[in-house]
């Protein structure tokens, strides 16, 4: 499924600017699974869906921390939602496991194509730390990235996207030359469009109701470039170069 509604075509675009967490990595799959494993080792079950609703609202808070760091302290309401027991070993496995997340099936292939037609930088809320583990699994397909241990800030804020926008123009480009490419709404698609930017929103949870670990946004964006998969994004890129 695609829906291609920019007035710019794909092969307009010098960079592809991505979320990493959530678009390229399976956060979700990494917390349930982890959660499933503490939970077998208790002798109970977990509904992964509404843990990931009380992830999602342990984000919100103000006295979140840095991804994934603030994955202990958020198990620690997850763990007094569903009675699992909440222990220091246990928060640190949860920030370990998703310090380990795995890209999507279709992550890999995909960057490996976008990267023969752009310049592909990594804006991602997550730290340095759990990036270089992730850049390795993805196959080290960025020519550039921010974390928010470079910016000292996260998404959605607009001080994050400047200093991307900054950056850029030292090698002569804008953010008239990015494709911006999330599947948060809250984070990336919304403040995109805020910012003039074009964006593809990459919806990784097509098939499923609700915002799971994501933060739920205000309102919803409508977005230039809509896919269900990144593999979409990168045969939709192939096309239109190759016209």
């Amino acid at each position: 499924m695609a829906t291609l509604t920019a007035a710019k075509p794909l092969d307009r675009f010098s960079y592809v600017t991505f979320d990493v967490v959530g678009t390229l990595i399976d956060f979700e799959g990494a917390i349930t699974g982890a959660l499933q494993k503490i939970a077998a080792d208790a002798g109970t079950t977990v509904d992964g869906e509404a843990a990931l609703a009380v992830y999602r609202n342990a984000r919100y808070q103000p006295d979140a921390l840095r991804y994934p760091d603030d994955m202990g302290r958020c198990y620690g309401q997850i763990a007094v939602a569903t009675g699992l027991p909440d222990t220091p070993e246990n928060r640190q496995f949860m920030i370990d496991a998703v310090g380990k997340a795995q890209p999507f099936p279709d992550s890999v292939a995909a960057m490996a194509r976008l990267k023969a037609r752009y310049k592909l930088i990594a804006m991602t809320n997550a730290r340095r730390w759990a990036f270089e583990k992730y850049q390795e699994k993805l196959g080290h397909p960025f020519w550039a990235s921010f974390t928010t241990d470079d910016t000292g800030t996260e998404k959605p804020d607009p001080a994050f996207f400047q200093q991307v926008f900054d950056f850029m123009g030292r090698d002569g480009g804008s953010k008239h030359d990015i494709l911006h490419t999330a599947q948060s709404q809250y984070h990336d698609i919304g403040i995109s469009r805020k910012l003039g930017m074009t964006n593809a929103w990459i919806q990784r949870r097509h098939a499923q109701k609700g915002y799971g670990g994501t933060i739920e946004p205000a309102e919803f964006t409508e977005p230039d470039y809509h896919f269900h998969s990144l593999m979409e994004l990168a045969e939709a890129a192939d096309k239109t170069f190759d016209k």
